[in-house]
């Protein structure tokens, strides 16, 4: 089928809630992506850090049609040994005591804020401002944007300063049940908080009998350099929120808890029906062990050196260059739709976020070598 008869079929029967680049994608292998038109691309989006190990990466496709000849998908009402023992693997990985499996960064954010809650018995939130947590009405209740036409939301959030600890104390009250905060914000122009920030925030909870919920949707899996976005700063969340990579893109979510906190939800409290399936669990597996087994953390962090580096180097009009990891940020003055247009047309992905800042997530397994193309075809 061609782009125009896909275009066609989309704005007649799809909801046009997607600002959606001119082309049409067909299939990937690695960091490449072709469309339907034969063109290939070095794909730095990655679903958005959501393809750490790149597009169908041979591990996660066999462990996904292995586990489809056996078991798709049951509900909760049963045991699997594939969910039970991946939330061991998460729990170990993580230092979390328990996990919720879900389907989205999104149901991920609304099971934490439930439990927060019912851990707590308080009902306020305090949140950054430029926070990105999703697009259901909790979720977006905790994000810096004008939601106006849904209202009404969760009343009692108020937002603070990102990388400003003290505005977190004082806007701290008897209510308080939670801080939500993302380690890295990336929706909001992949802004890295000083490392102490996090500590500082922990500290204050502490202090103020409040949990802390880290949002790890994005940094998580070596986006960052490290397994999870707050290793950086060596605290530990009371709850923490997974999505994205945590399959390689395969449909997945997750909710994690320690201390009394892991203890804060009763039977009935939360449920999802495809959660934790037998496919996504079989995928987040494989991602998993192959990150650990290829050692990508370690490689995010010399990556994500090299290409700091190198896009430091061209002569493109950014006021400023930011980034952990893989998982960068160039900021301008003005737009970056045309950048992100001119180098579509050299044959690398990449977009605009915070509506002035290129950002970079390629998957974990990029070369130098197809950094050094991306580079060149910034540069003209």
């Amino acid at each position: 089928m061609s782009f125009d008869e896909i275009r066609s079929l989309d704005s007649r029967y799809i909801f046009q809630t997607y600002t959606r680049q001119p082309i049409a994608l067909e299939s990937g292998s690695g960091v490449v992506l072709r469309d339907v038109d034969g063109n290939e691309y070095i794909d730095c989006v990655a679903g958005i850090a959501s393809c750490n190990l790149g597009h169908c990466h041979p591990r996660v496709v066999e462990a996904i049609q292995k586990q489809a000849e056996r078991l798709m998908h049951v509900t909760n009402l049963y045991y699997t040994e594939v969910q039970a023992t991946l939330g061991e693997k998460i729990t170990r990985l993580s230092g979390m005591d328990r996990v919720f499996f879900c389907n989205s960064g999104t149901e991920a954010v609304e099971a934490a804020l439930k439990l927060a809650r019912r851990t707590t018995g308080k009902k306020d939130f305090i949140a950054a401002r430029g926070s990105f947590h999703g697009r259901t009405l909790g979720a977006l209740s905790i994000t810096d944007k004008d939601n106006t036409p849904f209202e009404p939301l969760i009343r009692n959030v108020s937002f603070v300063q990102y990388n400003e600890s003290e505005e977190i104390e004082r806007a701290i009250g008897e209510d308080t049940a939670a801080v939500v905060l993302e380690p890295v914000q990336g929706e909001g122009g992949v802004n890295v908080p000083a490392r102490e920030y996090l500590r500082e925030v922990r500290e204050i909870c502490d202090e103020r009998d409040v949990l802390l919920i880290l949002d790890e949707v994005q940094t998580a899996f070596g986006r960052t350099g490290e397994w999870f976005g707050h290793q950086h700063s060596g605290v530990t969340p009371d709850i923490m929120t997974l999505a994205k990579s945590i399959a390689n893109g395969f449909p997945m979510g997750a909710m994690l808890a320690t201390g009394r906190a892991a203890d804060g939800f009763e039977r009935g409290d939360h449920a999802s029906t495809f959660g934790g399936n037998p496919l996504a669990c079989a995928a987040a597996h494989a991602t998993i062990d192959t990150i650990r087994e290829e050692d990508l953390v370690a490689a995010s962090r010399r990556k994500g050196r090299y290409f700091l580096e190198s896009l430091r180097s061209l002569s493109l009009d950014f006021i400023d260059l930011r980034g952990i990891g893989l998982m960068i940020g160039m900021e301008f003055e003005g737009g970056c739709g045309g950048i992100v247009e001119d180098a579509r047309k050299g044959g690398v992905l990449l977009n605009c976020t915070s509506e002035r800042v290129l950002r970079f997530v390629p998957p974990l397994i990029i070369t130098r070598e197809e950094i050094d193309r991306v580079v060149r075809v910034l540069g003209g």
